[in-house]
Formats: C-alpha cells, sequence, structure tokens
C-alpha cells in the first residue's frame, strides 16, 4: 500500500476525476476527506470507501470554506498529509461575453479556494512534511478561445504551483502539479451531449484530440495522483506534468505516421 495512513483532502470528490483519485487513494491504504457540494453523490461515495473516509460538504465560493474544510480533515482523522485541489468549474466564455462576476466566480472556486485551502492545512503539512497536488489543465499554456476565464484561472493555479514549491521547500512541503488534458468523465459525456454532440461521441473523437483513439479515463489520472502523494515521488516539489496524448510543444496533429 502506497499511501498507508496519510489522510488526504480531495476537493471536488464526489465525481470524476476526484472520486477516482479518492477511490484509488483509499485502494493504496490512505484515509480521505471527500470534499464537494453534491449530497446524494457524496454519501453514496463515503458509504462504499467506508471507514477509511469521511464527507465534508461545503460551496467553495464561500471564502471561509477552506477553514472549514482543512478542521473536518483533522476532526474526523486527526492529520493531514496532503491536499488534492481537484474542484474546478469548467464554463465557456470569451472576451466579448466574459463579465466581472462570472470572472469571479471562476477565480473563487478555481484559484482562491485551492490557495487558502493550502494556507489552512499548512501547519499540518509542515508538521507532517506533507504535500499539495494541484490538478490543472494544458489550458493553462494559452487555452481556448471559448474557456478564457476557465484558461486564465488554470494559469494562475499553474504559477501558485511552482511559486509555493520555491518558496517552502525548506518546510518540506512538496507542491507538484498536474495538467490534464482531455478525460472522459460522466459530466464531460453529458456536457458535449448537452451542446449538441452524439450518444456515441467517445467513440468518435478525431486524432488531433485522441491519437491514442480514445479519450483518458479518470482512473488513470487517479493513478497518476498516486505517485505524487506518496513518498516515491520525495524529494521532487515544483514538478508541473502535462497528462495528455500528445506534445504540447512542436505538435504536428494532422501529421501521420506515413508523411
Amino acid at each position: 500500500m502506497r499511501l498507508k495512513d496519510k489522510v488526504i483532502i480531495v476537493t471536488g470528490g464526489t465525481s470524476g476525476i476526484g472520486k477516482a483519485i479518492a477511490e484509488r487513494v483509499v485502494a493504496e491504504g490512505a484515509r480521505v476527506l471527500v470534499h464537494g457540494i453534491e449530497r446524494h453523490d457524496g454519501e453514496k461515495l463515503v458509504a462504499q470507501l467506508g471507514a477509511h473516509a469521511s464527507l465534508h460538504l461545503d460551496d467553495l465560493i464561500d471564502p471561509a470554506s477552506p477553514k472549514r474544510i482543512a478542521a473536518a480533515a483533522v476532526a474526523a482523522f486527526g492529520r493531514i498529509d496532503a491536499v488534492v485541489n481537484n474542484a474546478a468549474i469548467v464554463a465557456r466564455s470569451n472576451l466579448e461575453s466574459t463579465e466581472p462576476a462570472f470572472f469571479d466566480r471562476m477565480m473563487a472556486v478555481n484559484l482562491r479556494a485551492p490557495l487558502f485551502l493550502i494556507q489552512a492545512a499548512f501547519p499540518q503539512l509542515k508538521a507532517n512534511r506533507g504535500c499539495v497536488l494541484n490538478i490543472g489543465s494544458i489550458n493553462a499554456h494559452s487555452g481556448q478561445a471559448n474557456l478564457l476565464d476557465y484558461s486564465l484561472s488554470k494559469g494562475a493555479m499553474q504559477t501558485l504551483s511552482r511559486n509555493l514549491a520555491n518558496a517552502h521547500a525548506t518546510d518540506h512541503v512538496r507542491v507538484n502539479h498536474l495538467n490534464v488534458g482531455w478525460v472522459l468523465t460522466a459530466r464531460e459525456y453529458a456536457h458535449q451531449v448537452e451542446h449538441g454532440m452524439p450518444l456515441d461521441w467517445p467513440e468518435k473523437v478525431p486524432a488531433q484530440y485522441a491519437p491514442s483513439g480514445r479519450l483518458m479515463m479518470p482512473e488513470e489520472i487517479a493513478a497518476a495522483a498516486v505517485y505524487w502523494l506518496g513518498d516515491e515521488s520525495r524529494p521532487v516539489s515544483g514538478a508541473v506534468v502535462d497528462m495528455e496524448q500528445f506534445s504540447l510543444i512542436g505538435r504536428n496533429p494532422n501529421k501521420s505516421s506515413s508523411q
């Protein structure tokens, strides 16, 4: 068991990538504080995971929520060894459509909450030589034209990870970061159908986006997360890993192997 007896907070842990991470870390011997906003999904997951999991429902829009989440983990399990900042709003916007209220909400959930959850958990992380794993997006590099605010938030989150890694290396608190590509979660499937894609769209994703012939799955992100949350990755800090199917630098998606 690669995470035996560690206590890990996973935000946005009731569905998608967060759920997969929560399930995997428990399988690896950890105890998990599952954060989310959907009671039904959260209670179902925690019942599945048993005594190794505890549920905390909280809206990250509330500036006080990070302190409550950290306190809930300590109350449930007595310590904090790692924080996984996974929760995020993914919503479309561009230069024409964005507005201050939309921008502020995006930044509150995708950037402010991760920062202040790390702050709230930091005394525990420092005492336990713990770590942070921020779940970002390849949109951090420049982003899609219709994901302006989201891309900005993920670019800032990447800087947050590198900044804290540099600032707190001598505190023995590691901060690493995954920039995740297109992942087939239940929410992503429904989102694409809502926007006009056919029910079998995952089977027809163009090679430009999925050269392997399929999208990545949440369980594959969770498998990678275990390495960064465990002692195997010590003492590495400040790593930004692009979890995508193609190289972002020098990529030529239209060139076949026969050309």
